[in-house]
């Protein structure tokens, strides 16, 4: 397996400096995609594709047989302030790390997941597999994930490809944004009349603050909300009739969102609307075959803080991926040549021939 790896390895390289010197914000991955298409059709692959998202059957699909969907995402953020490189000029140095925007999050785990495809669906399988590589995640647009999965069969299992150092998160944080807003009355402030939409808000506010949800999880933690804008007034001698707030609430696999916003709801008496309850939280069982086989290979488990495409998906997922989570979206963002070899060397270990279910 040594040669077959370092040659899937240099194959791997060569496509993730590829899609480093094609710029690929969020909802504008059409460039990126058009090159992964050709690599696949060059390849002799069926490629197939909706949007910026394209994928790959594995030959003879089973409709009778489990499916596993190996996932990761194309687009980026843009670059931040304090690049010294070119992000987008792919670049290595003597100690293996190859820079470039999305060199870490994530395209070294669509390369890797892509390569790990192309072993497995070579050999015959206990499941069927589909390989996709998607856009919009950073967004969590509609665009993304969400769109392949009315296009795709059944999905039993997902692998979803982000920079985790190869341990695997089993379960997710979900996210909710969610617009409060108080009313109250206008009034001059120089006499005792209107009443303060602030003051009305500031009570809610504590309540936020303060509260805590009874559920807690041993993986996630207690679900956490945070309010991080706050706007009102229109004058300094006019008393605000409206004061409007941001809550960022992070929840756990415990709640669903619209069980978090009910709570709320029962107890500040501002309006509260979501901007949407479609990132939930996420957990899959520690004893799960698949998660029980990377234990035994040494991997550890953990709750992820941090988003991903795992919160759109309806079945049971693994997040797991070469790189690390801490240089994602920073200057200079890089990847170990080293760490595509092993998660590709990994991921055949816990696929092949794996029982998932």
């Amino acid at each position: 397996m040594s040669d077959a790896l370092t040659e899937m390895t240099a194959e791997a390289v060569e496509v993730l400096k590829k899609m480093i010197s094609i710029p690929s914000f969020s909802r504008e991955e059409k460039k990126v995609a058009d090159m992964l298409e050709s690599f696949l059709l060059e390849k002799g692959y069926a490629v197939s594709r909706i949007g910026n998202n394209i994928w790959l059957q594995s030959p003879g699909f089973n409709p009778s047989m489990p499916t596993l969907l190996l996932n990761s995402h194309v687009d980026t953020v843009k670059p931040v302030e304090g690049w010294i490189k070119d992000p987008f000029v792919p670049e290595n140095d003597n100690d293996g790390n190859i820079y470039g925007l999305g060199s870490n999050d994530a395209g070294a785990s669509v390369v890797s997941l892509m390569q790990a495809f192309f072993y497995l669906s070579s050999c015959e399988q206990p499941y069927n597999l589909i390989f996709a590589a998607t856009a919009e995640e950073e967004v969590s647009g509609k665009g993304g994930i969400e769109l392949l999965l009315s296009e795709l069969p059944r999905v039993d299992f997902a692998i979803v490809g982000e920079p985790t150092g190869m341990h695997p998160a089993i379960a997710e944080k979900g996210l909710m944004v969610l617009d409060g807003k108080a009313c109250g009355k206008a009034g001059h402030a120089a006499r005792d009349e209107g009443e303060n939409a602030i003051y009305k808000a500031m009570v809610d506010i504590e309540w936020l603050r303060t509260h805590r949800f009874e559920r807690k999880s041993d993986l996630l933690g207690p679900v956490k909300m945070s309010v991080t804008q706050v706007n009102a007034g229109t004058q300094h001698n006019v008393v605000p009739d409206v004061c409007s707030f941001v809550v960022d609430v992070r929840t756990n696999e415990l709640y669903k969102n619209e069980e978090i916003i009910a709570e709320i709801r029962s107890n500040v008496t501002s309006e509260i609307t979501p901007r949407s309850t479609r990132l939930n939280s996420t957990a899959t069982p520690v004893n799960h075959p698949l998660v029980k086989k990377m234990i035994e290979a040494g991997r550890v488990p953990f709750g992820s803080p941090t988003l991903s495409d795992q919160a759109l998906l309806p079945f049971p997922s693994v997040k797991i991926g070469p790189g690390e989570s801490a240089r994602s979206h920073t200057a200079n963002e890089y990847v170990l040549e080293n760490e595509i070899r092993s998660a590709i060397d990994l991921y055949i270990f816990f696929l092949d021939k794996m029982t998932l279910w």
